[in-house]
């Protein structure tokens, strides 16, 4: 009873079992950082006598860290000067690009000749998306490492100055884009190169942070604020936080055509709406598809366990592969065999699987998928610095006969 005391030297009443959580969808969620969660805060206002200093080092890498890395032998390949035989290799100040250094407690900010201003820092980003991640004779997991740790350094440059809001997002949004499209990338040997998958997740994540906290401050305009929410969105897919985030935006942002779709994949998604999931994909941009790249694997998944759970028999029931091919976009039947085959599914010739009863298992990750059809494809011809500088024109434009 609520009101019974426990006699002396009785065991104390057991607490109420809690009632059992939901059994979670197979579906991988990206955590969102505290700064993506929470509704960011508008900029403190500082101390008098403690405003931000402007930037004023003209290069990508300041001439003293550039000939310390020199001293060090730091010096990435990418920045060498190309043909330089000597060693320690010397640094060319057109492809040095300032690194990251984590600021340490107590020490003083560096000064404004070691920070570049919102132009140069563009210009930093310009120079990664059109000569770094278009390199073809370094492996695309060390171009994803050296970019990501370049970028970040980009963050905190801007992090560190006075820079307007409207042109911090600018470099953001641009800095956020070329990591987004690098990342998406990485073949599927990049676990054993040198980029850290957690870690890259991790600073696509704190990207996303800067320039939302950056958007809501509210000084704007920003124009491409409706197609980075919903690129925030579409990483984060099937993340109850990151939905509640992007409905707490104003009505008129959630209308634009660039959030209505990455709502309408988010929603095909947690339905496991297979059907409509992957025709949304299919129209949406090269941007938007790369960061909704990273959850195609589970999606494609769970779409083969739903047919195995629908079509299986004792005998076995058997299903054209370039059904599959179509429905779940892709790259062709190799493809195709290859998915049924990691889990477990027998095929009957090069072009049909069979549905076995009590065949269908799930080990380890999905396979992973070159993804030509859903993001490659989309390049169309442009290069990535097109692309990061002007995606706006093709993300806020619907296409004829897209699904609504």
């Amino acid at each position: 009873m609520a009101g019974r005391r426990a006699q002396p030297g009785s065991a104390p009443p057991r607490p109420a079992a809690p009632h059992p959580r939901p059994a979670s969808r197979a579906f991988p969620q990206h955590c969102c950082p505290r700064d993506a969660e929470r509704p960011p805060s508008p900029r403190s206002p500082l101390m008098p006598g403690c405003e931000l200093p402007v930037g004023t080092c003209p290069d990508m890498c300041p001439a003293a860290e550039r000939a310390q890395r020199e001293r060090e032998h730091r010096l990435h390949r990418l920045e060498a000067v190309p043909g330089c035989r000597q060693y320690p290799p010397r640094a060319d100040p057109q492809r040095a690009v300032k690194e990251y250094s984590r600021p340490a407690a107590g020490k003083p900010r560096p000064p404004p000749s070691q920070l570049r201003p919102p132009s140069v820092l563009l210009a930093t980003v310009r120079y990664l998306a059109g000569e770094v991640a278009e390199s073809a004779d370094i492996a695309r997991a060390e171009v994803a490492s050296f970019v990501a740790d370049r970028l970040r350094a980009v963050r905190l440059d801007l992090a560190l100055q006075g820079a307007g809001d409207a042109e911090a997002a600018v470099v953001l949004e641009a800095a956020l884009a070329t990591l987004l499209a690098v990342v998406a990338r990485l073949g599927p040997d990049a676990a054993r190169g040198p980029a850290d998958p957690v870690l890259l997740q991790a600073q696509v994540q704190e990207g996303f942070g800067s320039l939302r906290r950056c958007y809501a401050r509210g000084a704007g305009p920003h124009p491409r604020q409706p197609a980075f929410q919903g690129l925030f969105l579409l990483y984060n897919l099937g993340s109850v936080e990151a939905l509640h985030e992007v409905l707490q935006l104003p009505a008129a942002l959630r209308a634009c055509p660039p959030l209505r779709k990455a709502l309408a994949v988010d929603a095909a998604f947690r339905e496991g709406n297979a059907a409509r999931l992957f025709r949304l994909l299919q129209t949406l941009p090269y941007l938007p598809s790369c960061a909704v790249q990273c959850h195609v694997g589970h999606a494609r998944r769970e779409a083969l366990a739903r047919f195995a759970r629908a079509f299986s028999t004792p005998k076995g029931q058997t299903l054209p592969l370039g059904f599959m091919v179509n429905l779940l976009a892709l790259d062709g039947l190799r493809e195709a065999r290859d998915l049924c085959q990691a889990h477990g599914l027998p095929l009957d010739g090069e072009e049909r699987v069979v549905f076995l009863r009590g065949r269908y298992v799930e080990e380890g990750l999905p396979p992973a998928s070159t993804c030509k059809v859903l993001v490659e494809s989309k390049l169309r011809g442009r290069t990535l610095e097109e692309v990061v500088m002007a995606e706006e024109e093709d993300e806020g434009a619907d296409r004829p006969g897209s699904p609504a």
